[in-house]
């Protein structure tokens, strides 16, 4: 079952216009009233929370009610759809998707993928012993450049019972790349190298839903750059900016309207089908190499950054 990857993730949310205003914010396009897109198509779709067109609400503050997957071919749609159908009702949609629940009762979509072909280099850097990349950092740290989300990454589930949910996934060929002990798998489909599209942590019921999902940007300066421009607009940093340990992506969390964090990141390792899965305990250092935190900008010899207190001693070593 040739699984690519997330799509679409569907929302019904309270404020919808401060929803719509945080996803172009964010750096998506705006292609019709409710669907936002990536580069390569790959979307988030937003409904009023009292849509009667959207899957039921989840009895938590969850407002995630959709994961959209795409899939290479019809093949693999059917199979799915077959597999599916074994333990559970699946709905055949007009456009030919399919749905169902997931073992946590999440509601699933599969169809055809709707992600068009990129062709953009990579972030590039000038290092010793490496060919120059003469004009390319000056043009990529354009002070007023508005980095754009290239494609959905992965989504994360707060989940009551991990290996129950996990059970579900692996059936549709989903492996497991890495995992933190007593929490949660790390699960990435047959149709990517990617090192997740999907990560289950385990919760109490209560907190059942999304916890955070993201898009790939063009690498680590993009990251930054993006990041800078939501904390510019008002928005609240919820963690990063930094680089996650498994996956080793670079990362930065903002909290939204959507009832989940968003982030963004860059960089994230390729797996083929000899990686052999970690496991490590949970903890900080599991689950960041290294953390910064945002401060507002200065220069040597101006005044004190106003989001740290820096000492008179600590300020002249700045000026020397």
């Amino acid at each position: 079952m040739n699984i690519i990857g997330p799509d679409a993730l569907v929302f019904g949310v309270d404020d919808l216009a401060a929803s719509i205003q945080y996803l172009i914010d964010y750096g998506l396009q705006q292609v019709s009233p409710q669907r936002f897109e990536a580069l390569d198509g790959t979307a988030v779709i937003l409904a009023r929370h009292d849509d009667l067109t959207l899957p039921p609400a989840m009895p938590t503050a969850s407002k995630l009610r959709k994961t959209v997957y795409g899939v290479a071919d019809q093949a693999s749609l059917d199979a799915i759809a077959a597999e599916i159908g074994r333990d559970r009702a699946v709905r055949r949609l007009a456009d030919g998707a399919i749905e169902a629940e997931d073992n946590a009762g999440f509601m699933l979509g599969f169809q055809i993928t709707c992600r068009r072909p990129l062709a953009l280099a990579a972030e590039s850097v000038n290092a010793p012993g490496a060919p120059a990349q003469r004009g390319i950092n000056q043009l990529g740290v354009n002070p007023d450049a508005i980095p754009r989300p290239r494609s959905l990454s992965h989504v994360v589930y707060f989940v009551p019972d991990a290996a129950h949910a996990e059970a579900f996934y692996t059936r549709l060929g989903f492996v497991c790349t890495d995992r933190f002990t007593g929490v949660g798998p790390f699960l990435r489909p047959a149709g990517t190298q990617d090192h997740h599209t999907l990560f289950l942590i385990q919760t109490p019921p209560v907190m059942k839903g999304c916890e955070h999902f993201t898009f790939h940007m063009g690498g680590p300066t993009e990251v930054m750059q993006a990041g800078t421009n939501m904390v510019n607009k008002g928005y609240q940093s919820f963690w990063g900016p930094g680089r996650h340990r498994f996956g080793s992506n670079w990362f930065w969390y903002f909290n939204s309207p959507l009832g989940c964090h968003v982030e963004y990141d860059a960089d994230m390792d390729l797996h083929d089908t000899q990686w052999v899965a970690r496991e490590a305990g949970m903890s900080a250092d599991a689950s960041q190499l290294f953390l910064f935190q945002q401060r507002d900008k200065w220069a040597p010899g101006g005044p004190p950054p106003k989001s740290a207190a820096v000492s008179p001693d600590e300020l002249a070593v700045h000026v020397k």
